[in-house]
Order: structure tokens, then sequence, then C-alpha cells
């Protein structure tokens, strides 16, 4: 398309010279300005101007007719097309025309017109791509994230490949200062790895055998080796790159508004455009034929909906691009939309608000219970389950160096507890009510004492061990430091905010207190979570659900918009619509003032696009001419409507300044 402009802009001068000389003091009397030279120079300039730097547009329009989905091009093409015909009918067959003109010079000719306009549109397209490759710099930036080699083991020693050929279960050896490959998991050696592309976290994380690395995060100065899990587009870094493209792809439910009304605009222009050509030739000044038509071909221009195709797009791209440069990754536009309007923000406790790594803080065990005894039982059934709870007990006896043994006869409960052998004793961890089942009883002590350390927002479990209360455990997972600002920065934008947790209804409301929710539904389950969104949508609330886990999935995919924290599951994060990279729920406050922002953008532009259209048709159509003799050229006309598409264009890119 550059290529195209340059060398239509070259050819496009000596004609637009050569038409306008007569305007210019010293030239208008020249023989030569209006001789069958300068007119002949005109055609021969003017005819690679319109056969090849216009020819995407007249296959565009053709098409555009073909499939019967009318656009601008079908406006561009007919524009362009009537102009140039007419100008070389009237240089090759003169006789067809009355001998009379404005300018005294035989029959007008407007080649210079429908050059200009080619020059003027493709100004328009090569501007719209540019801004197009702008808003991917977010994606190249992403992609330049990975390294594009890696470093093989192999027997004879390691060799540099091309990051492509990397396979799942090679290895690969990463030394200091060099961005990871691959998702995989270290094998050998030990390192500290700069996560902050993950985690917005600056510091380094130590990272020892059997640890996961991610790729395109920076290896620290240690030495290891990994094995690749995930490779090429399956890799963290490859589906946030795919999501960001998807988006920026993506149509907004309003581009449905905006197509449909094209879809009426652009028939009813042909129709002005007809009625001002027969207007023209009924009523109009002599020549009629010349009047009617570069009027008519001046309406076919000015309506040109360039701006009105670009208006949403546009805004969307950038807007796309704006938030993942901001950690904020929009799935699909729908989403990006929708967000605008959301009222109500349900959060989950775990991994959203507070760190999701909970840790060991009391073991308060019965009379006649050895406390190492007791956390080496509870922590051995516990290490076989997968809660993240359970994690934090198995760390806190592995850091007071307790052997853990193994466990017989292992069953979980979903949001009850767990229960096995272990040693030949009878262990069970989880909640009161999971014991009752269990017909084990006498747990009023302890009750008393876990109500205490719940309502200063710890999570409590009990231990029976051999079918009688053994004690309990208090777990606390620590709040994230920004979350209490970004629950004021989520509460400024007039959002009401609900919790919830499948924690005990203390803990929860001692959480919910601290950090000035405005509600909180406790001891929920997966189930229980999706029905608490509908029933909030029910309620005429337009909801956003934000979370991590594979249970919050379902209420993700609930919620008119879902927002899954990047460090949680990948399962979270194909449920949500929006994915937070760095897990900071400030970024939920970023999401909305992006969303907010670029349906701010898109509506400025529609406004844009039709208010031109409506001003600008009427006036090419001669409105104007009866009371103050103006007419509107088609070449005025081709350059208000490019200058119509740089304005939206340019009120597009304002977003990538945006302060979110």
């Amino acid at each position: 398309m550059t290529r195209r402009l340059w060398v239509g802009a070259v050819l496009t001068l000596p004609v637009f010279v050569l038409a306008m000389a007569h305007l210019i003091p010293g030239f208008g009397h020249q023989d030569w300005i209006g001789g069958e030279t300068s007119r002949w120079v005109q055609f021969l300039f003017a005819a690679p101007v319109v056969g090849w730097a216009g020819w995407p547009f007249f296959q565009r329009g053709w098409r555009s007719v073909v499939t019967g989905h009318l656009n601008m091009f079908t406006l561009i093409a007919m524009g362009v097309g009537a102009a140039f015909l007419f100008s070389a009918v009237a240089l090759f067959w003169p006789g067809f025309f009355p001998q009379t003109s404005p300018h005294g010079a035989g029959v007008p000719l407007y080649f210079e017109a429908a050059a200009v306009i080619v020059v003027l549109v493709l100004l328009g397209q090569v501007l719209e791509l540019r801004a197009r490759s702008r808003t991917g710099s977010a994606l190249k930036a992403l992609l330049n994230l990975a390294p594009p080699t890696a470093r093989q083991v192999a027997p004879g020693g390691d060799h540099v490949v091309p990051l492509d050929q990397v396979k799942v279960g090679d290895w690969l050896r990463v030394v200091p200062g060099d961005r990871i490959p691959v998702d995989g998991v270290v094998v050998e050696g030990h390192s500290s790895v700069e996560e902050s592309m993950i985690t917005g976290e600056p510091l380094p994380v130590e990272k020892t055998v059997g640890d996961k690395v991610t790729g395109g995060t920076v290896n620290g100065t240690g030495s290891f080796v990994l094995r690749a899990e995930r490779v090429g587009s399956d890799t963290l870094l490859g589906q946030i790159v795919k999501m960001v493209a998807d988006a920026q792809r993506s149509r907004a439910p309003i581009q449905g508004l905006v197509d449909k009304v094209a879809g009426f605009f652009v028939p009813a222009v042909l129709g002005v455009s007809v009625l001002t050509f027969l207007l023209w030739m009924w009523l109009g000044p002599e020549p009629r034929l010349a009047h009617a038509l570069v009027n008519a071909v001046a309406v076919l221009i000015i309506a040109c909906p360039c701006a009105l195709g670009l208006a949403t797009p546009m805004s969307i791209m950038v807007g796309v691009g704006r938030g993942a440069q901001e950690g904020v990754l929009v799935k699909n536009a729908e989403a990006l939309e929708r967000l605008e309007k959301v009222t109500t923000l349900v959060v989950d406790k775990t991994g959203t608000l507070t760190e999701g790594r909970p840790k060991l803080v009391d073991l308060l065990p019965s009379d006649g219970f050895d406390p190492k005894e007791f956390l080496r039982l509870a922590a051995s059934l516990e290490q076989n389950s997968e809660h993240p709870l359970a994690a934090a007990i198995v760390q806190g006896a592995k850091g007071q160096g307790i052997t853990l043994d193994a466990v017989n006869d292992f069953r979980s409960v979903t949001a009850g507890g767990v229960a096995g052998t272990v040693g030949g004793r009878a262990v069970m961890v989880g909640k009161p009510d999971f014991m009752r089942r269990e017909k084990v009883i006498g747990w009023e002590t302890l009750e008393a004492s876990a109500a205490k350390l719940q309502e200063t927002g710890k999570t409590v479990m009990f231990v029976a061990i051999d079918g009688r209360p053994a004690g309990i455990l208090a777990v606390e997972d620590p709040i994230k430091p920004t979350t209490p600002e970004a629950i004021r920065d989520l509460h400024a934008l007039g959002l009401t905010l609900v919790m919830l947790t499948g924690d005990n209804r203390r803990t929860a409301t001692a959480v919910t207190e601290k950090l000035g929710l405005d509600a909180v539904e406790a001891e929920v389950d997966p189930a229980g979570k999706v029905a608490h969104v509908r029933k909030l949508r029910a309620d005429g609330k337009q909801v956003a659900m934000a979370g991590d886990g594979i249970n919050d999935a379902p209420a993700l995919s609930e919620a008119e918009v879902g927002i899954a924290m990047g460090t949680g599951t990948d399962v979270a994060m194909e449920s949500a619509g929006i994915t937070l990279v760095k897990g900071d729920l400030r970024g939920i406050a970023r999401a909305i003032r992006l969303s907010r922002a670029t349906m701010r953008n898109i509506r400025q532009n529609l406004f844009f696009a039709f208010l031109y259209n409506v001003l600008g048709i009427p006036v090419a159509a001669g409105m104007l001419y009866p009371a103050f003799g103006l007419l509107l050229s088609p070449i005025i006309a081709g350059a208000a409507m490019s200058l119509s598409s740089v304005s939206v264009i340019s009120n597009a890119l304002r977003l990538r300044w945006t302060r979110l």
C-alpha cells in the first residue's frame, strides 16, 4: 500500500498542477493550460494511478457488489470510476457532451479528482495499516520475550537449536542471564529466576530440581537443566500472545450495529447520488450533464463510510494492545464491551484477595497428644491432598524436620475433609460437619478455641485420631499487599464487591471487615458459586467474577465477564474473558478503566463519522448552490473523506496514552 501511495502521489502531482494551473496567477492565460497536450498528459499520468494504484479498491468494490455486502469500497470504486470514465469519454469523444464548461475551455475533465481521491484513500489506508502495526507492538514485545534459540543437551555435548525445533521431553540447559526458552521442570542444578513477566514481582524466585519454570522469564546467576513440558504456542507466553492476537481481531457487539447501519447507508447514498444527478439534469445550469455528473460523484465520494468502518475496530485494536502493556489480557472484544457496564464484582478469597500461599501458624493439640506426633500424623495424611491448605500443613511439618509416613485407605470428601490410615492409626482432617458425619463427637471445647482464631481471619482445620478429637490446626493466607488499594480503586469506580469463598463464615467475615467488602457468602462450594452469580444476575446486576482456581471456572463462565488471575490455573484462564497476567487485583480496576475509555472512544468515533456524513452529503449534492453558488469539487470531497478517517484513527490512537 505504501508503494502504491508513493507512486500514485508522484504521478498525481503533475495532473493536479495542470488541472489547477488556471487558478494560479500568471499561468491562467497560458495557451497550453487548457490545450490538448495538457489534457492528454493528465490522462496518461492519471491512468496508472487509477488503474494500478487504485486497483485494490476496485477489487474490493466489485467483491462487495457480487456478495451483496455493499461497503465503503463500493462508493470509492463507483466515485473514482465515474470521474475517470467521464473524463476519458470527454477526451476521446468530446462531441458526446455539450461544448460549454464552467471554465470556458470545452468539456471539463476530472482526471485530477480521480487521481487525488485514490491517493487520499491510499493515504488513509496506509495510516490505518501503520496504526494497526503500532497496536501490534504489544504482541511484538511479548514475542520478543522468548529467545530465538535454545541450548539442547545431547550425549556429544550441548548444541544450539532454533526454538521451533524444541520438542516436549527435550533437555535444555539455561546459563546465567539467559531467557528461559520454554515451559518446563528443572531436572539438574539450581538458580534464581526473575518472573516479573508473570507475577509482577521484581524479586527473583529460587528454583531447584522439581520446580516449574516458565518460558520468557529471566535466569539469574545459576545454571540448570530443564525438561521441556510445553513448547511453541502451548507455553504460557504462547497462550498470552494468541489471546491478545485473537482479541485484536474480534468484533465488539457494537460493531454489529455499525454493520446494520452501513447496510442501509450505502444503498441510501447510491439513491441520493442518482437523485442528485437527475435533479441537476432537470434543474441545473449548463453544462447540465457535467454539473450533474460532478455532483453525483462528489456525493459518492464524501459519503464513503471509511471513518464508519474504522470507528470500532481501530479503538478495539488500540485498547487491547494498551491493556496487554498493562498486564490486562482481553480474550475478545465482547468482554471488553461488557466490562464497561459491570456493577458488581464477585471475588474468590484464596489466591485472589490473598497470596494463595497459606502458612501453618497455630498448632493446638488436645490433652494427651504430643504436638510433634499430632502434626506428623496430620501432615502425613495431607500429603495426599492437592488442596492449598494441605500443602501449608505439609510444609509446616517439613519445616520442623518431621519425616512423613505413607498413607493407606486415603479418601477425600469435596468441601469436607480427608481421611486415611497412617502407621496403623485412623486419621481425619477437615471441617466440624465432616467430623460429625464420620461419627466423631466432643468438639465443643475445640470449637470455642477455633472461633477465636477464625475471628482474626485464620482458617481452622479439625483433626481426629483413632475416632476422637485430637486438636486443631490454624492456617493463615496473607492478604496481598496490593489488595486494600485495589478495593479502594474499585469502590471509587462505583462497584459493589462481593466475596464468595468455601472458607469458614467467621474467617470470611473477618477478612470482609478487614478489607471493607460490601458482602460475603462463606462455605460455598463450586456449584454454590455458580448459583450465587446466577442469582445476582437475576436481580438485575451486571456481574464480573474474579478467581484463580479450577473450582472458580464454572462461575467465571456464568458471569457476564470472567476475570482470571494469571497466577492461577489454565482452566480458570480458559473460562475467563479477561486475564490479569500479574494476578494483581488492581488489574481489575485497570481493566474497567480500559473498557470505559475504549467504549467512550468508539462512541466518539461513531459520532464523528455520522456527523461528517450527515453534514457532508447535502453539501456535496449542491444544497448550498442556489443560495451561495457553492459547489463541492470531488477533490475536496475526497480530501474531506480521508480527513474524517484520519481523525478517527488519531482519536483511536489516543488510547495508547490513556492512564489506567
